[in-house]
């Protein structure tokens, strides 16, 4: 099959890991004959510098017509002094706003290559793991156009009092849940729906949804918690939960929980989904979490397996190629099982003695052989 993908490189060393990223899927294409076309767009700081704006409308009009989005990272010290309508970062919420995206996936696993990078001890993490074994593998899908964050607000006239507003509808909920479920089923059939429903109306309402979409994945084993005994589980007991699904204030502070867990910033890829669009496809917008780290940008030492972990993401959710996303992530393990670090993951192993620290393309490179040699 043939796909288009917009690449915003973005700022930093977004364009560095961005193209490793397509190096690799390039490998991946060669391997299982897709054909990946792509379209390089400007966002973010560098957008500002050339067109004086973060997001240019003829790049949202552009990407509207790809299948989905890969993109670096933007921002800087160079633009932290303008407006906050013209700050390189709105060009993510146009982005997400214009592309019609309303959920946020953020896996957070355990890789047992950077085993003490995890500030839990091992005791902790084998509590919920029938095998015994130290691991997590946690998907965290955040809702991302509703809630606290775009609900009525505002300041009474003396200034003294301020509100936010927590509103919902059922059709906001129930397509995430309904994305939340559809992940679920593709990996260990458990989700958990946070939501602190002993005190917020909209949480309430979270579960009346909840009760009616669950009839439709009965394969798929349901659980609930609060939110504050959620971020408490994260930490006691992280091996119990498969996806998570929330609201959009809990999925942002529950996955940044969740990603220190991993212990590696850089490692980790994220999507945030839209509607499904032509041929199939779910269109998506995927990148690594970590910022556009401008102090070693140009120097070769940016990590780009966060970046190359992305891609992997968009093969699954965009495109429906799960075999080929796990060709990526196969190698990015067998790349870190060789001892192959970047200076940022670099000692946060039990086998330090064999590591070698290489740089960005050195990096990209090696995954790009282990696809080839992959099966």
């Amino acid at each position: 099959m043939t796909f288009s993908i917009a690449l915003v490189p973005g700022d930093g060393i977004g364009p560095e890991v961005v193209e490793q990223a397509v190096e690799v899927l390039d490998a991946v294409g060669d391997k299982t004959g897709h054909v990946f076309n792509y379209v390089e767009l400007e966002a973010g700081g560098c957008a500002i510098d050339s067109t004086s704006e973060p997001l240019p409308a003829e790049t949202l009009e552009t990407v509207k017509q790809c299948d989905a989005l890969l993109l670096g990272a933007v921002g800087g010290p160079k633009w932290e002094s303008l407006p906050g309508h013209l700050r390189p970062e709105r060009a993510l919420l146009g982005l997400r706003a214009g592309l019609g995206m309303f959920a946020n996936l953020r896996p957070a696993r355990l890789l047992p290559q950077l085993r003490t990078a995890c500030p839990v001890k091992d005791e902790v993490l084998v509590k919920s793991n029938a095998d015994g074994k130290p691991k997590f593998d946690i998907l965290i899908v955040r809702e991302l156009t509703g809630g606290l964050y775009f609900g009525e607000r505002g300041r009474s006239a003396d200034g003294k009092t301020a509100f936010d507003t927590e509103k919902y509808s059922w059709m906001e909920i129930e397509r995430v849940l309904r994305v939340g479920y559809d992940a679920a089923m593709g990996r260990g059939k458990k989700i958990c729906i946070v939501d602190k429903s002993n005190v917020l109306e909209s949480s309430r309402l979270w579960r009346e949804v909840a009760a009616v979409v669950s009839k439709d994945y009965p394969a798929v084993e349901t659980n609930f918690l609060y939110v504050d005994n959620a971020a408490m589980q994260l930490i006691r007991a992280p091996g119990q939960f498969d996806v998570i699904v929330t609201s959009n204030l809990f999925g942002d502070i529950l996955s940044d929980e969740a990603s220190v867990l991993t212990g590696s910033i850089g490692m980790l890829p994220s999507a945030s989904l839209g509607a499904t669009v032509d041929k199939g496809c779910r269109m998506g917008m995927y990148e690594p979490i970590h910022g556009s780290a401008p102090d070693i940008a140009g120097k070769d030492s940016a990590n780009p397996l966060g970046t190359i972990l992305s891609a992997a993401m968009m093969l699954w959710y965009s495109f429906g190629l799960k075999k080929e996303a796990r060709l990526i992530e196969n190698a990015v393990d067998a790349v870190l099982d060789s001892g192959l670090r970047t200076v940022d993951i670099a000692g946060r192993s039990e086998r330090t003695a064999s590591e070698e620290i290489v740089g960005t393309r050195t990096m990209g490179a090696a995954v790009v052989k282990a696809v080839e040699n992959g099966e």
